[in-house]
């Protein structure tokens, strides 16, 4: 019931029926308090330059635009970057270095989900995880920083920095700001960004399907398990009527929810994500795949505003 909920919601925040839009314009007046709220805190914000270049990696709908992988992508090819993000799902507060040069400190209920995907893909980055960006942006300029990489900074308005956007390859037809609909900042400040990747145009992603490291088929009996944020998007990879058991972004498997699913599932193999599979490695499972996902830049993308805002402070 509690994943029908979460397809519910889904469809409400960005492609709404016409319950739904009923719905959506029941709950403007919220919105528009909610857009007084923001608009406010833009305008009285006093930007921090912290003497070291941030790259903001962010979007305005709420959930995944692929944020993680093109931060992965980006902050490969640079040294001495850390990766700072607030690590949702995680069973720890306040800061935590989870991993420091490529070596991982922590575990995934410390770090959460993301922050854990980010240190096993980035071999000689950092990563921080924490509530407040600017105490994580000077322990990471204590801990030797040349260059950071804020995941979804783009409404921390006090922190100067590189601002880009990513656009979903299909924009929602429900332009609404929360609660009446899925954008968490109006959809015009697109033009406050210093540059918009959309998907499709300016990024691909190339998704192959792995099991320990080698490029394989999926079985037929095969049903997907993921706990990110709309996760429909999956299925687009993935060979035409493959069920799915859809969990809210960032939840953490327990041991009884697999159970549950080897019992209902018999004789059948698992695939997912690297971002979920990074929390049920523990279980130990037998007959599971990955999606191996990476992120293709189109030729003709100019990175030269990157590349002039990195310069400035070397």
């Amino acid at each position: 019931m509690k994943r029908k909920i979460n397809l519910w919601i889904e469809d409400y925040l960005f492609f709404p029926n016409n319950i739904q839009k009923v719905i959506s314009f029941l709950l403007l007046p919220f919105s528009i308090i909610y857009l007084f709220i923001i608009f406010t805190k833009r305008l009285l914000a006093k930007k921090t330059d912290f003497n070291i270049p941030i790259i903001s990696i962010g979007n305005l709908i709420i959930g995944g635009s692929g944020k993680t992988p093109i931060t992965i992508k980006l902050a490969s090819n640079y040294e001495k970057a850390f990766v700072i993000l607030r690590g949702y799902g995680r069973e720890s507060k306040g800061l935590q270095i989870v991993s420091l040069n490529g070596k991982i400190l922590t575990d995934v209920k410390i770090s959460g989900d993301e922050a854990m995907l980010l240190s096993q893909s980035l071999k000689n980055a950092s990563v921080i995880v924490s509530e407040d960006r600017i105490k994580a942006i000077l322990t990471a300029k204590e801990l030797g920083a040349k260059i950071i990489f804020l995941d979804d900074g783009f409404s921390k308005y006090n922190i100067s920095k590189f601002d880009i956007l990513l656009k979903p390859k299909i924009e929602p037809t429900n332009s609404f700001c929360i609660p009446s609909g899925g954008y968490r900042e109006p959809k015009s400040f697109y033009k406050y960004s210093n540059i918009v990747l959309q998907e499709e145009k300016d990024f691909k992603r190339v998704v192959v399907i792995k099991k320990d490291d080698n490029i394989v088929e999926l079985p037929k009996k095969t049903i997907l398990i993921s706990a990110i944020s709309k996760p429909k998007r999956l299925l687009e990879f993935l060979p035409n009527g493959l069920q799915m058991l859809a969990y809210p972004d960032h939840y953490i498997f327990t041991k009884n929810d697999i159970d549950k699913i080897l019992e209902q599932y018999k004789g059948f193999s698992i695939v997912t994500t690297k971002k979920d599979f990074v929390k049920l490695k523990e279980f130990n499972l037998e007959n599971i795949y990955l999606m191996d996902l990476s992120i293709e830049f189109d030729n003709k993308i100019d990175f030269s505003k990157l590349n002039s805002y990195i310069k400035k402070y070397n």
